[in-house]
């Protein structure tokens, strides 16, 4: 800013140095008697000095005589120039009216428009704010960025210290249910098996909190049924009235490069929302199919109430929840772990209100 204005200074400086030597050398001029009539000054001092201000004298019908001042294309024949000069009168007199000289009965005018120093001094306020704007929005992202990044940390500390706390208990469960199995009165119980499956659930669940903020090691798993597990678990945990479907383009040996803890959370977070937003019966289809790129596609439908059009760019930022006991961060971490820990991408593929909502996420093979 300062660079700038110090330039438009100097050259207005030089320009008033300028026209100070010309009223100095008009003065002499006018009081010097051996001049008799010599128009020689005013041809070089006045005429012939502009060399900043696009001017063109025509005559009273606006046809060009002379010009000073306009650019044309190099080896630009007469009849573009012409136009060229016709153009510019037209934009000079949107800017300003032309001057009119009279003399021995003949009218011509002298259109002009404002010098390159003038457009300068113009524009230099948005010139000015568009930098500031810049500056600020730069501050912005700066700032936005150093929050979400202390964010980041507050998040995993605490994901981490989660894990760390869950250890001590997991391990005493675990002893429990091998304390179970191995008195008589309990083998082949229900019970015992179940309360198995969710001792291992639990040390799934430690293991997905401690991979949280590390970089998780990404393995070939056979994709189809990585989502089945998944889903296995959660039939018999959700309500009996909603039906699971799994269906697969692929071959059945098709694999994925995931980290199946951490891919199990991301499929179980979208099935438990899809079942939450079933009132009644309902389902919930998985559709596994291959696309461009090498890639995986993988889409999870309900027939739930469905995410209103306003709200579906809201669904993934954290904080964001219909339930009236939650946290709103499921699909955050979702997001997180398909975006950031496995390179692919989650979005809304459609939804309806009323009908239902599609979850699209992709992945490498």
């Amino acid at each position: 800013s300062i660079y700038y204005t110090n330039t438009l200074v100097k050259k207005l400086a030089e320009r008033e140095e300028k026209l100070i030597d010309l009223y100095a050398k008009g003065l002499q001029f006018a009081v010097d008697p051996d001049n008799n009539g010599n128009l020689t000054f005013l041809f070089q001092e006045i005429i012939e000095a502009n060399n900043s201000i696009p001017v063109i004298l025509t005559d009273e019908f606006e046809n060009p005589i002379s010009d000073k001042n306009i650019s044309f294309p190099k080896k630009a024949s007469e009849a573009e120039i012409k136009e060229i000069l016709k153009k510019e009168i037209q934009l000079m007199k949107a800017e300003h009216a032309p001057i009119v000289v009279e003399y021995a009965g003949i009218k011509n005018y002298i259109f002009y428009r404002n010098s390159y120093l003038l457009t300068q001094l113009v524009y230099y306020p948005y010139i000015q704010l568009t930098v500031i704007a810049i500056f600020a929005i730069i501050a912005y992202l700066a700032f936005s960025y150093s929050r979400n990044a202390e964010q980041n940390r507050v998040w995993v500390g605490l994901a981490k210290e989660t894990a760390h706390q869950l250890g001590t208990p997991l391990s005493s469960l675990m002893a429990w249910v091998e304390l179970f199995k191995s008195n008589p009165n309990y083998q082949n119980d229900e019970i015992v098996a179940e309360l198995e499956k969710d001792v291992n659930r639990l040390e799934m669940i430690t293991s997905r909190f401690s991979n949280i903020g590390s970089v998780p090691i990404l393995n070939n798993e056979n994709i189809e049924c990585a989502i089945t597990t998944g889903v296995n678990y959660l039939r018999n945990r959700i309500s009996d009235k909603i039906v699971f479907s799994i269906e697969s383009e692929l071959p059945p040996e098709t694999t994925a490069k995931i980290n199946k803890p951490l891919f199990d959370w991301v499929i179980e977070n979208i099935c438990k929302n899809a079942a939450d937003a079933i009132t009644g019966p309902g389902f919930i289809n998985i559709k596994i199919s291959g696309i461009a790129d090498n890639k995986i596609a993988i889409d999870i439908s309900d027939s739930g109430k469905g995410i209103p059009r306003s709200k579906i760019s809201d669904v993934f930022k954290p904080g964001y929840t219909t339930k009236k006991r939650g946290w709103g961060l499921g699909l955050t971490l979702v997001k997180r772990i398909v975006e950031n820990y496995h390179k692919g991408k989650i979005f809304v593929l459609s939804s309806e209100v009323g009908k239902g909502t599609t979850f699209r996420i992709i992945i490498n093979r």
